[in-house]
């Protein structure tokens, strides 16, 4: 009866990991795909029936895309529109939901169900007043206005509060005790053991202001702080799209985000999970 259990039992791990195998390669296909066609030649393309590989392999695409447009001064923009976002959203984010994990104050509750309730607003609801308050500031078409205003975010601070959640009190408690003030137990205690936390803010927030195209198209109006994904709409022409340019350079826009979610996927695993265990 054991043996019989212990082999029903690897079935089952068996049909879940080659389920979960299958969904994995669904999602793989249309980047496959994406990677695939950037290589293939413009008239190979459009040829049906669709071939898998490329007949010829060609860089011609990438050559032509880079060459169209100032692409290395629109991967600069958004490198560093991408990096203080994400920076600013980090630290913001950090300090609101310690404050709602580990301070209680009258009102405390109250003001963070309203504050998680803007997560149901749709930015096309808040895209003007947020509009009219970036001009009155004089951040109008500036990297400014792509970084400051979407730094607080409620996701981010509902991620950060439930992570310091799961650490107990009585750590801060013994700091107290040592003599530690509130400012260091945050920087050199609380912020050191929310590190899974942390790297699940940077990679979203990372993720969300490289692929933005909404707000800077709001906001930018000089093509030269154009940030790439502005730059991927010039390739849609009024009356034709240039296909193989615009693949070879939604390609490239990918690496900057796989490279980043390589380098913390360990802590964003932990990160993701641990905040499930106490609410």
């Amino acid at each position: 009866m054991t043996s019989k259990r212990v082999l029903g039992r690897r079935d089952s791990h068996l049909f879940t990991y080659i389920l979960l195998a299958g969904f994995a390669l669904l999602y793989l296909v249309p980047i496959f795909w994406l990677v695939i066609s950037s290589f293939k030649e413009e008239a190979e393309l459009f040829r049906f029936p669709p071939s898998l590989l490329p007949e010829r392999f060609s860089v011609s695409s990438y050559v032509d895309a880079w060459g169209r447009a100032d692409f290395a001064l629109y991967f600069k923009n958004t490198t560093i529109v991408t990096i203080a976002a994400t920076m600013l959203t980090v630290v913001i984010n950090l300090m609101a939901g310690y404050a709602f994990a580990k301070y209680k104050f009258r009102g405390s509750n109250v003001i963070f169900m309203f504050f998680m309730a803007t997560m149901m607003l749709p930015l096309e609801v808040l895209m003007i007043p947020i509009f009219q308050m970036v001009k009155a500031v004089g951040f109008y078409n500036s990297f400014w206005g792509l970084i400051i205003p979407p730094a607080a975010t409620p996701a981010g601070v509902f991620i950060v509060r439930q992570y310091f959640l799961t650490i107990p009190d009585e750590i801060m408690e013994s700091a107290r005790i040592d003599g530690a003030g509130e400012t260091k137990i945050f920087l050199y205690l609380m912020v050191p053991l929310a590190k899974p936390a942390v790297s699940v803010l940077a990679i979203f927030s990372f993720l969300w202001r490289w692929n933005d195209y909404m707000w800077p198209l709001v906001v930018i109006r000089d093509t030269a702080k154009y940030t790439v994904q502005l730059a991927l709409a010039s390739f849609s022409g009024q009356y034709a799209v240039s296909w193989g340019s615009l693949l070879a350079m939604s390609v490239l826009t990918m690496i900057p985000v796989l490279i980043i979610f390589l380098i913390f996927q360990k802590q964003f695993m932990k990160g993701m999970t641990a905040g499930a265990v106490k609410g």
